[in-house]
């Protein structure tokens, strides 16, 4: 099967579209045949490396994982003895961060992970995106604590999290504010934005309005240079650790403060949260936000384009040209 190689930790030069064995799927495992993948910030620090604390968990001198690619769509080809929920011929779409694989035209998922049934209306391509932005979306939603009535602050509203969170907060009863560049407006507003700031042109900290929560879905933002936005009993969450670690260490001491408490959102993600994000998606509230796709062959133009840092939502990676629909 042709699969997108990394031996070594770098740049995106490092990937290589080899041919490399299919792998077999465990008891409890589905081989799925890959239609689509993505390319996102997850895959961009496991392949370089960087920050350096990634080496802790994608491997020290070189990668563990050689095929990366942490979220896809396709189609059951095969099951384990001891898998349960699937059958050959269903369309799924998935996380697999840690087991990785994505990036090739096989893999194989535990069936009772964050895999779920592609929604009905959905091109394979469309299901490709729908769980990394999201899950780190909703597990920041869920530490800010947002419900109907809250008012919320979304920095870096165009991204694959940004994105995401602005439709996940608005289904959740959130007014929502989104800050992006004014070119974008129109799109903002279609997530569900109730209002938008370009930071470009206008001076947030000059804003008049004041929010229950902030997130920094971009994960460079400043928090003390946001803080001032925050009501008194307001929550700051970044989905970066901050040009200096400072978040780390400001959500560590956030049970000592009092008021606009910085907190930390560490990802989780299951079964039960991407069947959650299908169900959204029939319900009209979550729809993942597509800039470009690539196919396999150019995934390294798709990474330098992630790493520019100006995608519109998700980056989608096509591995099989039958889409089931696709035109």
């Amino acid at each position: 099967m042709r699969a997108a190689v990394s031996l070594r930790f770098g740049p995106p030069e490092v990937v290589q579209v080899r041919d490399v064995p299919v792998p077999k799927p465990g008891n409890d495992d589905v081989l799925v045949a890959v239609h689509s993948t993505t390319v996102n910030r997850t895959d961009c620090h496991y392949r370089s490396g960087r920050p350096l604390l990634m080496h802790a968990v994608a491997g020290w001198r070189r990668p563990r994982a050689t095929i990366l690619g942490t979220e896809y769509s396709g189609v059951v080809e095969d099951l384990g003895p001891g898998a349960e929920g699937f059958k050959r011929g269903d369309h799924v779409f998935g996380w697999v961060e840690g087991r990785f694989g994505a990036h090739a035209e096989y893999l194989t998922a535990q069936s009772t992970g964050p895999i779920a049934l592609v929604p009905k209306d959905l091109r394979l391509h469309e299901a490709a995106p729908m769980t990394e932005g999201a899950h780190y979306a909703l597990n920041s939603l869920r530490k800010l604590e947002v419900a109907n009535g809250t008012s919320l602050l979304v920095y870096g509203a165009t991204g694959s999290i940004g994105s995401a969170a602005v439709q996940l907060a608005k289904a959740m009863g959130a007014t929502v504010t989104a800050v992006g560049p004014t070119a974008h407006a129109g799109l903002l507003q279609a997530l569900g934005a109730d209002r938008v700031l370009d930071y470009k042109i206008e001076d947030l900290t000059a804003d008049s309005d004041r929010y229950d929560a902030i997130l920094d879905a971009w994960g460079h933002a400043d928090y003390f240079s946001l803080r001032r936005l925050l009501r008194p009993n307001g929550f700051y969450v970044s989905t970066g650790a901050g040009a200096h670690k400072e978040n780390l260490v400001l959500a560590l001491a956030s049970p000592l403060l009092r008021r606009r408490q910085v907190r930390f959102a560490y990802p989780h993600i299951d079964q039960a949260m991407v069947e959650g994000f299908a169900s959204r998606h029939e319900a009209g509230a979550y729809r993942p936000l597509i800039d470009r796709r690539f196919p396999l062959e150019e995934i390294v133009a798709a990474y330098r384009y992630v790493e520019l840092g100006q995608k519109l939502g998700n980056v989608v990676i096509t591995v099989r040209e039958n889409d089931y629909g696709m035109t």
